[in-house]
């Protein structure tokens, strides 16, 4: 991954622990492994944010942070990925975890009526729960697995790459430094 295209997009640990409202998260942010943009640490980043953005539950911004924390890994990736499952995605990708958990226990796919309420709802929670949050666990096991190894391999290649373009470089250098001694 290209660290600077990363860095011009990562709040600064500094700009957080000044604006009141987030002050008391600074002991959380003062780790400035937290912070790091190392391959490991956005891998790791990418893996416990799109965790966190695959579970059914409130708060997974919270979850993110604390994740981020104990794998030691890029803070803001880690909340920041959580939001591809915002307001607008949340329900197709529930309704796809559902739909792979009642694949994977057998269960029956409740059919929505043609208007959904949240009486409907909370009636079907009991049968709707277990395959959501089964689907939603294999499908966040999964990705968060796919995304670090992704993570690794595109970092690998970015870096392969630019190495390749400097040597490159330096032969053409070399090749007109011969030039025009040979003049």
């Amino acid at each position: 991954m290209p660290r600077r295209f990363l860095q011009r997009y990562m709040p600064k640990p500094d700009t957080i622990r000044k604006q009141r409202s987030l002050r008391f998260l600074a002991p959380l942010i003062a780790d400035p492994g937290l912070w790091l943009l190392t391959r490991r640490s956005v891998a790791n980043a990418f893996s416990v944010g799109v965790f966190c953005a695959m579970l059914p539950i409130p708060f997974q911004m919270v979850v993110a942070a604390l994740g981020a924390r104990l794998t030691r890994c890029n803070l803001a990736l880690s909340i920041g990925l959580v939001w591809i499952t915002n307001p607008l995605t949340m329900p197709l990708i529930f309704y796809g975890n559902y739909r792979i958990g009642t694949f994977i226990l057998g269960a029956p796919v409740r059919e929505a009526p043609s208007k959904i309420s949240t009486h409907w709802i909370a009636e079907q929670m009991h049968d709707i729960m277990p395959p959501l949050i089964v689907g939603s666990l294999v499908t966040a096991i999964f990705l968060a697995i796919v995304a670090n190894i992704g993570i690794r391999l595109i970092w690998r290649w970015h870096v392969s790459h630019n190495w390749k373009r400097r040597r490159l470089k330096r032969r053409q250098r070399r090749a007109r430094i011969e030039a025009e001694f040979d003049d």
